[in-house]
């Protein structure tokens, strides 16, 4: 059988409610980071950014939880056949903080929880043996009804020859040797425990834990004693973790010392938070492991995923992309708290950004009808006409994407709230305005706040968007106020995870040449702006276009890429405008507003058109404009080929 699947990891799917408050209580948390936990979905995510072929065998509920792992899986690429739903019981919860660097309370919400309750008949044989590598870990084996469902799966891969694995992963207070308070104990001995793992050690090619979890699964905490009565029942190669001393690979018999193991690079870096550590550690251990590397360099691609988990908040966010851990090994450590690197963390962000709620972005067909002062002086306009004309915006994107990728609409809040909310969730695109319009030098809309701190009230799935009115020959003053208020936009949207959007108009301000914009972008680069995407203008020469793209990607080689902007140019104007843009691979597509709601919107507002005249005159104008630029890509795709 064809393997369609690297690995396969079998057991917990949760959700991590992360404290966000650094060195304070749980009990005094104000508020939390939400991301996937569990150690096979850590696992899963980890070796699906290292460009592995990833799933999941779990369960999750039926509920807002269930189907934020399901969705989050998918955005990284994991294969989700083997999750299941679960109609009766809850997702799980695990509430995490970071208390200091020995202590990171944890708190589990596992009872009777969607994945305890995987079992037999939920382990399809086809698909166990559609994978190179089955990964089990250790709380899956506490119940028995969870035990059959993993030792089924041991069994089909043994059968169809797939390799085995086992993270040990102890949490006493799963085992139900430690109450619900000891979440944060990793070792409590148990001779019923130690029995129950040896019982089934002898099914697995790799096993791997920390000097704690070997005592637990050798009956003794003396770790040679405790790995040679692992070696005793199975003759798997055994991989223990040693903290900051690193990790030993153990193939044959138990050395007099741990020390003479095979062992790979440590790096020396900041300790800020353990939880998860262990699953980006395994994480890269199974891509060296499948890839075939030998033990050492093995044991380097799972100590530098380590290190990362340690250095950043949360478990998978924290992991790094395959494209990351050979920068991190090409460039070296340049600080130990990987967290603060500037370098590091732009090309982390890059490597592992995925939008929220859509799919592929690489063809942007964008209807802008974020205006509000082309609105206001409409004759007609009221606030309450404004947002319910947004909303017949909105419903002619829907009818044009109809549900596909690559379409994307920009909206506000000032207006257009209701069609901005009624938007997520749809799969579209969705660019949202920050800038007051026609300010120069830039002013931000006030709902903002002072330091863009209601960017945290923001819908993940919303990209931030900025238009400055710049141009090279700006004063030093307008510059430095130009620079000041992106850069504290930009990092608010960093901060608050959310992909932001520069759009520079240079042509507002003064005369331009094919110099003119590349100077303006390699502005922002040199404030350390660095932009998900870029709106500009529709360049006159192949030459203009040209000299952007290489001012942006010799700056950001990883950057989203560019959507062209309309200046309610007409049809045919745009067209060959976007012929021009075509040719360039970094653009992705447009976004264009008045060209597509402008005359609408004025018959609109006075009560010559109706509701479903003004939708039907602007889905037939997004529709040809969408055929104008595919076409347009198209014939450049062909000119190359």
């Amino acid at each position: 059988m064809t393997r369609t699947l690297d690995v396969i990891t079998i057991g917990r799917a949760g959700v991590d409610l992360y404290g966000a408050q650094i060195g304070g209580r749980l009990e005094d948390m104000g508020s939390f980071d939400k991301y996937i936990g569990g150690s096979p979905t850590n696992m899963a995510c980890g070796t699906a950014r290292l460009g592995m072929r990833s799933a999941l065998l779990s369960r999750v509920g039926d509920e807002h939880m269930g189907r934020f792992i399901l969705e989050e899986l998918a955005r990284h690429g994991v294969d989700t056949q083997g999750v299941k739903t679960d109609p009766d019981r809850l997702t799980a919860l695990v509430i995490l903080g970071i208390r200091d660097q020995e202590r990171f309370p944890l708190i589990f919400y596992r009872e009777n929880c969607a994945d305890m309750a995987l079992c037999e008949d939920d382990v399809d044989e086809d698909f166990i043996a559609s994978a190179r590598a089955v990964v089990a870990t250790g709380t899956h084996l506490s119940h028995p009804r969870t035990e059959a469902a993993v030792l089924k799966a041991l069994h089909l891969a043994r059968k169809h020859g797939c390799q085995t694995a086992l993270d040990i992963d102890y949490r006493p207070n799963l085992w139900g040797v430690a109450g619900h308070g000891d979440g944060e104990s990793r070792f409590v001995e148990s001779e019923a425990v130690t029995a129950k793992l040896q019982s089934h050690l002898q099914l697995f090619d790799l096993i791997v834990g920390t000097e704690e979890e070997f005592h637990i699964a050798g009956g003794s905490t003396d770790t040679l004693e405790a790995l040679r009565a692992v070696r005793a029942v199975s003759n798997a190669t055994l991989v223990c973790k040693r903290g900051p001393m690193g990790a030993v690979a153990i193939t044959g018999d138990i050395p007099a010392s741990l020390d003479d193991g095979e062992a790979g690079p440590g790096f020396p870096i900041e300790v800020f938070n353990v939880l998860g550590a262990g699953d980006g550690f395994m994480s890269g251990l199974l891509k060296g492991w499948l890839d075939g590397e030998n033990w050492p360099t093995a044991l380097k691609y799972a100590n530098a995923c380590g290190a990362f988990a340690v250095s950043r908040h949360g478990c998978t966010p924290a992991y790094p992309s395959w494209d990351e851990l050979q920068y991190f090994f090409d460039r070296g450590i340049q600080r130990p708290d990987l967290r603060h690197d500037a370098e590091l963390e732009q090309v982390h962000w890059a490597t592992n950004r995925h939008h929220e709620h859509g799919g592929d972005f690489s063809t942007v067909r964008t209807f802008a009808f974020d205006h509000r002062l082309q609105f206001e002086e409409m004759p007609g306009y009221t606030p309450e006409k404004g947002a319910a004309f947004k909303e017949l915006c909105l419903d002619a994107a829907l009818s044009v994407s109809d549900g596909q990728p690559g379409y994307g609409i920009l909206c506000d809040s000032r207006i257009g709230r209701s069609a901005l909310h009624r938007a997520s969730g749809t799969g579209l695109w969705i660019g949202r305005p920050t800038e007051w319009p026609g300010s120069r030098p830039l002013t931000l809309e006030p709902e903002l706040g002072p330091d863009c701190g209601k960017l945290a009230e923001w819908a993940r799935e919303n990209v931030v968007k900025v238009l400055v009115f710049c141009h090279p020959d700006d004063s030093a003053e307008i510059w430095d106020d130009h620079i000041a208020t992106v850069t504290r936009l930009f990092t608010a949207a960093r901060r608050n995870r959310l992909e932001f959007l520069l759009e520079v108009i240079p042509s507002k301000v003064g005369p331009v040449d094919d110099d003119t914009t590349p100077k303006v972008i390699q502005r922002f680069y040199d404030a350390g702006v660095y932009p998900d995407w870029w709106k500009l203008e529709p360049f006159k020469t192949d030459g203009a276009w040209e000299k952007a793209v290489e001012a942006i990607e010799r700056n950001d080689p990883r950057t989203r890429g560019i959507v062209i902007l309309g200046l309610d140019a007409p049809e045919a104007e745009l067209a060959a405008s976007f012929e021009l843009a075509a040719r360039q691979p970094l653009v992705k597509g447009f976004a264009v507003g008045r060209t597509i709601f402008g005359d609408p919107a004025r018959a609109w507002m006075t009560g010559a058109i109706s509701d479903g005249e003004a939708v039907e005159q602007m889905t037939d104008r997004f529709l040809r404009l969408c055929g104008i630029w595919d076409t347009a890509k198209q014939n450049a795709m062909e000119k190359v080929a």
